[in-house]
């Protein structure tokens, strides 16, 4: 099992885990130009990756076997090594175990029901306290006079399931965050079972969480895992949570919940930094990393990925890239490079 006290080389555990992704810096590609007046203003950078049903890699730009930092796109794992751990959550309480959600009162309520199933207070979390995520609920909040606080920080879901976890193995509430921490261990162990490598490096999450390094090809093959299980399987069950209660795991109106409304099936995670990964039900799936961290870049990329998978392009039309405004009309848009293009169909 991952030892968190070595890492790189040093941490290759036994086959059929493959060896750590390379500590590098990444050999990133141009994946989205912004086009303004008919010129290429602008070019964000970065990697992506889209495996076909069988696994094997279909498209790759830039550098897909690097170490990088999934953020929190890396949470449908982490929550599938809690399930595996005994954790009994199922539905929206789920959902929000995985989730970076918006701050909204049912992420709220929800946090504070999985500390009442575990028998635990807002004072046992260990996340940093923060504003909600989402602008709008983050200003109401300000206008109300309402302070920071751990249930409002977008992690809150998955530290009230780990409290829960720990609760229900009798692991230690006070140090859950430490990697060296029975919970971190397992939670490291599935990591590099569902990724199929070992893990390159450790470091803090902004959450204050332990952060798994893997490579952008690996965690598009765990979320694939993740959406082809058996029904009955802790990854099924996450998987179903996530997709039936979209907006528990990202809130009203983001673009996570948005695209699993407009994609049956589709399973979709974000991370900070400019890190998306998806999975459709037949193992197809893509991951994308922006060099810069740039929303704008992350989502028509991601969009033209799950439509080079096989997506019809009509149900990503609204994911096609943000508008460039001059003199408050349209002028351009940022949009995916062209070998990001669908290939031709065969007659």
């Amino acid at each position: 099992m991952y030892d968190p006290t070595t890492t790189g080389a040093a941490a290759i555990p036994a086959s059929p885990v493959a060896a750590a992704p390379a500590i590098r810096e990444p050999l990133h590609a141009p994946v989205a130009h912004l086009v303004r007046g008919g010129v290429i203003e602008g070019i964000h950078y970065g990697s992506v990756v889209v495996l076909g049903a069988d696994g094997e890699v279909e498209l790759q730009l830039g550098d897909i076997e690097a170490a990088f930092y999934p953020r929190s796109a890396l949470k449908p794992v982490q929550a599938v090594a809690m399930l595996r751990a005994g954790l009994p959550l199922d539905g929206d309480l789920l959902s929000l175990a995985a989730a970076s959600h918006s701050g909204e009162e049912r992420h709220l309520a929800g946090a504070r029901r999985i500390l009442e199933l575990a028998g635990a207070a807002e004072d046992d979390l260990r996340n940093v306290p923060d504003l909600p995520y989402d602008p709008a609920v983050r200003d109401e909040w300000i206008r109300e006079g309402r302070q920071p606080s751990r249930l409002a920080q977008n992690c809150s879901g998955k530290h009230a399931a780990m409290l829960y976890t720990c609760k229900l193995n009798g692991w230690s509430l006070e140090d859950y965050l430490d990697p060296a921490h029975p919970l971190q261990q397992a939670i490291a162990e599935i990591v590099e079972d569902l990724t199929g490598q070992a893990i390159a490096q450790v470091t803090v999450d902004g959450c204050g969480a332990p952060l798994f390094s893997v490579s952008l090809h690996g965690l598009a093959r765990a979320l694939a895992r993740i959406t082809t299980a058996t029904v009955g399987t802790p990854e099924r069950t996450v998987a179903d949570a996530m997709r039936d209660h979209a907006e528990m795991a990202s809130g009203a109106g983001r673009d996570v919940a948005e695209l699993m409304r407009a994609v049956p099936g589709l399973l979709t995670k974000d991370g900070f930094e400019g890190v998306q990964v998806a999975a459709l039900p037949d193992g197809r799936a893509v991951a994308v990393k922006i060099a810069d961290g740039a929303n704008r870049a992350r989502v028509p990329v991601a969009a033209a990925a799950l439509v080079r998978a096989g997506v019809e392009p009509e149900a990503l039309a609204s994911f096609s890239g943000e508008v460039l405004l001059g003199g408050g009309r349209e002028v351009g848009r940022v949009s995916a490079v062209r070998a990001l293009d669908p290939m031709p169909r065969l007659p």
